[in-house]
């Protein structure tokens, strides 16, 4: 008698970008997969930071570009919360400086959403092993630029910045003022005047378009959305 097939274990996934047409696709593509589940979504990294602490996922899939919290801070947050979570970055931008900031951040894959079809499957299995994976296209043109020295001796102006001083940095880039981003941190003004004190003595700028400048120079709000 031949043994019974071994069943397949089901990977229960969180999926998050601010454009429902695109989490539907992706969802779509991700459910047709064999023992996957998307068991909740999010509009932003705010949002993906609660639908991982209901629901404990084994996997995220999350985009860069999201108001209010971006990715890559999400990212950080989640890594260091729940450290057994890993987290996926699925964005358009191919730049290598996200690639080396999701890394840094603690992401264990980065896949272009031009390649989610094709790669999607493989990039899943691949994180589930306990591997990174990166998109055919970014690791063919990192053969000929090594990530690893960058990881660990490159530094950004970013990371001068506390995370909450990135957050706010977000936000005030955004065009979201002191009243607005405490209501939305659930801190005082005084609070944030603070942070966005700090902030500004930080980076050497003194004014809020300074700073927008500077968020979109360093990524925080990408240029091309």
């Amino acid at each position: 008698m031949n043994p019974s097939p071994q069943p397949i274990r089901l990977l229960r996934l969180v999926l998050a970008d601010d454009h429902p047409l695109v989490r539907a696709g992706i969802r779509a593509e991700l459910e047709k997969l064999p023992g996957v589940q998307v068991v909740g979504e999010a509009g932003n990294g705010r949002e993906a930071l609660e639908q991982v602490k209901i629901h404990r996922p084994d996997v995220v899939f999350i985009d860069i570009s999201m108001p209010g919290l971006n990715g890559l801070e999400a990212v950080a947050r989640i890594t260091q919360e729940f450290p057994d979570v890993r987290v996926v970055i699925l964005s358009m931008h191919e730049n290598e400086e996200y690639v080396w900031r999701a890394l840094k951040a603690g992401a264990v894959g980065y896949l272009l959403k031009k390649a989610a079809t094709t790669e999607l499957a493989t990039a899943l299995q691949r994180v589930d092993q306990g591997e990174i994976y990166l998109s055919h296209d970014i690791a063919s043109r990192l053969k000929k630029k090594p990530l690893v020295p960058g990881l660990t001796n490159a530094k950004t102006p970013l990371d001068k910045l506390t995370g909450r001083q990135r957050e706010i940095l977000q936000l005030i880039a955004e065009g979201q003022n002191t009243k607005e981003i405490a209501e939305l941190l659930q801190l005082s003004p005084k609070t944030v005047e603070y942070h966005r004190l700090k902030l500004m003595e930080t980076v050497n700028i003194h004014d809020v378009p300074g700073l927008v400048r500077f968020a979109l120079r360093s990524g925080v709000i990408p240029l091309d959305g």
